[in-house]
């Protein structure tokens, strides 16, 4: 660390900051989502507060620098995210692609300080209202509930077919039988 003579701030030297293009670059291509959002004027507690909702859902947050952050975009499919690097910028993220959004659109409700900016999610690059879609959508256990559910809905459908035709025709022979006897 070496420390700046005009900020009076320690400065990265280079393999620390190439170090760190390579952790934003990792985290970028390993995310199933990134949410880019301004926190200018968030208090440590709020930060704190948001990071435990995100660890929560297994996500995560951080604070990059963004000239660091737009090197590690270049040549990305995503790259144009870029623009969005401006101010204090705070990435968050998560390996299932609902996670990052739904707790910082929740939070940034409540929140004065803390702004979405936009994201992106594989290819796609999203501004403010695509995160807040992204955010609306069922996150991994709300689908795999729906679908556990749906399937089990139509197994005992089946089996409910397949009992009325069974006594519908154990009825039939009933009567075969009782017209056989007579």
């Amino acid at each position: 660390m070496v420390w700046g003579s005009l900020t009076g701030r320690p400065q990265m030297d280079r393999s620390q900051k190439e170090e760190q293009v390579k952790e934003i670059s990792e985290i970028f291509d390993g995310s199933g989502s990134v949410v880019m959002a301004e926190y200018s004027g968030m208090t440590v507690a709020e930060m704190t507060d948001l990071r435990a909702k995100l660890r929560e859902q297994g996500a995560s947050i951080r604070v990059v620098k963004n000239r660091l952050a737009k090197i590690a975009l270049k040549g990305k499919p995503f790259e144009a995210a870029g623009d969005m690097f401006t101010g204090p910028v705070a990435i968050a993220w998560a390996e299932d692609m609902i996670s990052a959004p739904k707790v910082t659109v929740e939070f940034a409700k409540d929140s004065k300080s803390f702004a979405i900016k936009g994201g992106f999610m594989g290819d796609e690059v999203f501004d403010t209202s695509g995160i807040v879609d992204l955010s609306k959508l069922p996150s991994r256990e709300e689908l795999i509930g729906m679908v556990a559910q749906r399937l089990l809905g139509q197994a005992s459908q089946v089996a409910q077919r397949l009992m009325s035709q069974g006594s519908a025709l154990s009825g039939a022979i009933k009567v075969i039988e009782e017209k056989a006897a007579a």
